[in-house]
């Protein structure tokens, strides 16, 4: 029998999520996750699949070793476990791969240490990430660790997207450029879409929208990412749930020569005090939606801040494409938020696009179209699946 699953995980800083999937035929049999590690408070939460009732428990879990080792025994109580020869794999999410990783790649020392050294770029999430792939190595050293990279779809961005125009010495002796982030969210979205229209990925220019507490833009042209929001972190672009965005970069000199805030401070101001919850206090969209419906000023302009952001960066994909096929909204703002979408394209006619208010308001987990048959661009909603990427990915990898 070949080996046909994957384990995958997401190691945060004190959380780990996973999922188990069976890539003969991309069926999820588990999935869970594990949070608040390191306190007396931890929590454990495990979805068999099928069907079964979640499984949840509390207690301290020390630290991502005891995490690790408390997935394994949740999986085995399903019949699951990590000693079984059915195990093909583990794909970890690593979130920056810098210009040295743009593909899934077999994680060994070399590649650890390397990982390692990226952690000047990513420092609140690559650290993480090594820990989950270390205990996971100790586990199983005898089954494929594969790392697949956040920042690696966007490596295909031509130089003069991924440069920013500072002297190109410093830029190249700080790595500093552009890389994206969301990349497994925006491979997936992009060819789902051109299924969804029946196109090959090949064939179809998308401008990919992905909406969460983090969100992110991609210009998409014939399965290529030739441009994306996000930059050398994660702050760049558009309107987040705690982070500002595109930003003068005046506005850090102004807040430290001005404010006398120091660089941490500044760093903690605009990536988790900044965004929605900056303007009005709350970083949920389902919060500012009620109260800017109830006429609260404060979320009225977050909102439209939110929205007018997400207009410019449609437009200028629109511009850097030069066709667009479609527009893909995902993630959990754009999978949910139909005020959000609507909003986003109004206005927007003479580019082509135009949703239907009856299918856009319908909720569902299935990828689906929210415009009128006559729209010269289609704008489609399509749920993201960022760990079947990852299992995807790495699922290829080991068994080419």
């Amino acid at each position: 029998m070949t080996a046909s699953r994957v384990l995958v995980l997401n190691s945060g800083s004190s959380s780990v999520k996973y999922q188990l999937l069976d890539m003969s035929d991309g069926s999820r049999l588990a999935s869970g996750l594990v949070e608040r590690i390191g306190e007396e408070t931890s929590r454990i939460a495990h979805a068999p699949a099928g069907g079964a009732a979640e499984r949840e428990q509390t207690g301290p879990v020390a630290d991502h070793g005891a995490a690790l080792k408390a997935v394994a025994a949740e999986l085995a109580a399903d019949g699951l476990g990590l000693d079984s020869p059915e195990l093909a794999a583990v794909g970890h999410r690593v979130v920056h791969g810098g210009t040295r990783f743009t593909a899934p790649t077999v994680i060994d020392d070399e590649v650890l240490k390397e990982v390692r050294s990226l952690v000047p770029l990513a420092p609140l999430h690559n650290p993480a990430n090594i820990t989950g792939i270390e205990v996971a190595r100790a586990l199983r050293p005898d089954v494929p660790q594969v790392a697949v990279f956040d920042t690696a779809f966007h490596a295909t961005m031509p130089e003069y997207a991924a440069r920013y125009a500072i002297d190109a010495q410093v830029a190249d002796e700080l790595s500093i450029r552009r890389y994206g982030f969301h990349g497994t969210s925006h491979a997936y979205v992009s060819r789902a879409t051109a299924a969804l229209l029946g196109r090959a990925p090949e064939e179809v220019n998308v401008i990919v929208l992905h909406l969460g507490n983090g969100a992110s833009a991609s210009a998409v042209r014939g399965g290529v990412c030739v441009d994306t929001s996000m930059g050398l972190t994660p702050l760049e672009g558009l309107v987040m749930g705690t982070r500002s965005g595109d930003l003068d970069p005046a506005v850090v000199f102004h807040l430290a020569r001005v404010g006398g805030l120091s660089v941490d401070e500044i760093d903690t101001l605009l990536n988790k005090r900044s965004g929605l919850l900056g303007l009005c206090g709350d970083n949920d969209m389902r919060e500012v939606l009620r109260r800017a419906g109830e006429g609260d000023p404060a979320a009225d302009t977050a909102f439209r801040a939110y929205v007018h952001r997400l207009k410019k960066y449609i437009g200028a994909y629109v511009a850097v494409l030069g066709r667009v096929d479609a527009v893909a909204f995902t993630a959990g703002v754009g999978e949910n938020a139909a005020p959000v979408r609507e909003a986003a394209v109004s206005g927007l006619e003479e580019l082509g696009l135009v949703v239907d208010a009856g299918l856009n308001s319908v909720r569902s987990r299935e990828p689906r179209l929210i415009s009128p048959d006559h729209a010269r661009v289609a704008v489609a909603v399509v749920p993201t699946d960022e760990e079947l990427e990852i299992a995807a990915q790495t699922y290829e990898l080991v068994t080419r």
